[in-house]
């Protein structure tokens, strides 16, 4: 029972790690560029969060360039696509997969699994008959929450899907639907659907033959679903969120595969349904650990609205103020100090929970420090930008720039006081850099970044904080920061031009970093680093985020000795 219980524990906090928008995997995907107007603010799916944009060459007027589409720059973008989405797929699949087997151990679910496999084992006639119905109503079950996400992805479309990435409406609200989750799980009431419908569901699960065991299996998602809908609300957000267009289905696979898999090896072996923990109050521990970390979850979608519209108001300091509380309750809660309406007595603290507890409060330790901006390497990646920190105790050697026309440079008042990471001085206009790497005869480095990019903070913070890496940037490029999810700052009314491909205005600094990181390099993927020599040429294929240290300062060094060959 309590290595069970334990389990549950383990997968939770993975649940957690992987939900995040890009974990460790890479949140690229292959989608249309499309425009779409939401108004306010003027968010559109153009700026999106490692999202990789197929689109025909565009070209823009009134006054900008057109720059040659060369073959190079299109291998490039199709070198970083594939893994890219692949990974991302990925994982999608493996948050489905932890999410299903947290499911799996949700009071809805769990006590259900004994009558579920007694059913197959008395009914049949033989054990192999047992053990394919078992499998038949695994399958069912797969089918039905995989047509659930295909259903998602019909409905939507790719291209609204990858739109909600970087909406600040749809971020609200996706913030919203975590925090009413979130409280579903606390016991505040109950997700369910209609008893109507889940009535005739079950009352069609009496059939024989495969139209009963299809009813049975549809029996468990609706019954269940105040105990899964939220956790299958969440992963079709995250899944959505990355504009995967297979995303929803893969992650609803995952997930039904993990909810599948033990009720056909109980069939199989109805030997270890002896060893099953009793139901009892743990399930509902399970509920509200997993409540917890949605509300987790949710504070990371405000942070991107925030972020998106320059609003200041979730900060990194406010944001790890919030997070502390959180998983300081959380630890509180697993102690037995706080309790909710569902919760039974805590009549004695198990191994497992413990050994939880020392894990939470340990992680409010550990980000306590960043309070006084202290890096936290291991979550910088979902936290604000080290430059939305009011008081950094080691700003004296970070933020002042090296070159003395710096705050002169255009939009650097707007972006380098919340955004840059501590020892860099980019530019943050593609023009006026490059003007500079010809003067000082050096290679213009580009980085395609965005407020909401996760995988551009956890390279700033684990590969570009290495004293090596910096070194390299700093003394041989001349490095322009471009973000294309800059909705805030508006272009002057004599840079703004209408895109003749797509019809659009161009008047925000965030569309036209977009629209030339689409028209130039066939790539709508944040980070992409791109290495240009003084005839905007790329000297090397541009790259994605690679978070090798010696593979990434490889990478820049070819870029330095083939910029010298020149």
């Amino acid at each position: 029972m309590c290595k069970l219980k334990f389990l549950f524990i383990t997968l939770s906090w993975l649940f957690l790690s992987i939900s995040f928008p890009t974990s460790s995997f890479a949140q690229d995907s292959l989608v249309n560029y499309e425009d779409v107007d939401f108004g306010a603010g003027e968010v559109e799916s153009d700026a999106t969060q490692d999202t990789l944009v197929a689109t025909e060459d565009v070209v823009f007027s009134d006054g900008q360039d057109t720059l040659s589409q060369d073959s190079t720059a299109k291998a490039s973008a199709s070198a970083v696509a594939a893994p890219q989405e692949s990974k991302s797929l990925w994982g999608i699949f493996i948050a489905g997969l932890i999410g299903g087997f947290a499911a799996f151990l949700m009071p809805c679910i769990f006590p259900m699994v004994p009558l579920t496999v007694s059913f197959f084992t008395k009914k049949s006639d033989s054990r192999s008959k047992a053990i394919s119905q078992a499998f038949l109503y695994g399958l069912f079950i797969i089918v039905i929450y995989v047509a659930l996400g295909m259903l998602i992805t019909i409905a939507f479309g790719p291209e609204a899907l990858n739109a909600l990435s970087t909406n600040g409406i749809f971020n609200f609200l996706f913030f919203l639907l975590l925090v009413v989750f979130a409280a579903s799980f606390f016991g505040a009431f109950e997700i369910t659907l209609p008893s109507s419908f889940v009535n005739k569901i079950d009352s069609n699960s009496d059939k024989s033959g495969l139209v009963g065991l299809f009813f049975m299996s549809a029996s468990l998602a609706v019954v269940s679903f105040s105990c899964t809908g939220p956790i299958i609300g969440t992963l079709l957000v995250e899944a959505a969120t990355k504009g995967e267009r297979l995303g929803p289905a893969v992650g609803m696979f995952g997930f039904s595969l993990a909810l599948a898999i033990p009720f056909v090896l109980f069939a199989m072996f109805p030997s270890l349904l002896k060893s099953l923990p009793k139901s009892g109050g743990w399930l509902n521990s399970v509920k509200v650990v997993l409540g917890f970390l949605e509300l987790a979850l949710a504070m990371k979608f405000l942070s991107n609205v925030d972020l998106a519209y320059n609003w200041q108001l979730l900060d990194r300091e406010i944001f790890l103020a919030l997070w502390i509380v959180i998983f300081g309750l959380m630890g509180l809660y697993l102690l037995g100090k706080i309790k909710f309406s569902h919760d039974s007595d805590l009549a004695f603290l198990s191994v497992p929970r413990l050994v939880l507890t020392i894990v939470v409060f340990s992680f409010v330790v550990y980000m306590i420090p960043g309070m006084w901006g202290a890096p936290l390497k291991s979550i910088a990646a979902f936290l604000p930008p080290i430059g939305t920190q009011d008081f950094d105790i080691s700003s004296a050697s970070g933020h002042s720039a090296t070159a003395t026309d710096a705050a002169s440079r255009k939009h650097y008042s707007h972006f380098h006081s919340r955004a840059t990471i501590k020892g860099f001085d980019p530019y943050y206009d593609y023009d006026e850099a490059l003007a500079a790497a010809k003067a000082e005869n050096k290679p213009l480095m580009i980085d395609f970044t965005g407020w909401t990019c996760v995988n551009c903070r956890k390279m700033e913070a684990s590969v570009w904080s290495d004293p090596k890496v910096k070194g390299l940037i700093n003394e041989n490029f001349i490095l322009v920061e471009l973000y294309v999810d800059e909705h805030d700052l508006k272009l002057p009314e004599a840079e703004q031009y209408v895109s003749k491909e797509t019809g659009k205005k161009i008047n925000t600094v965030g569309k036209k970093n977009t629209d030339f990181q689409i028209t130039r390099f066939q790539s709508n993927s944040q980070p992409l680093y791109a290495i240009v020599g003084a005839d905007e040429q790329l000297l090397v294929p541009a790259s994605g985020a690679n978070y090798d240290i010696e593979s990434y300062a490889a990478y820049l060094q070819s870029a330095i000795d083939a910029y010298k060959a020149k």
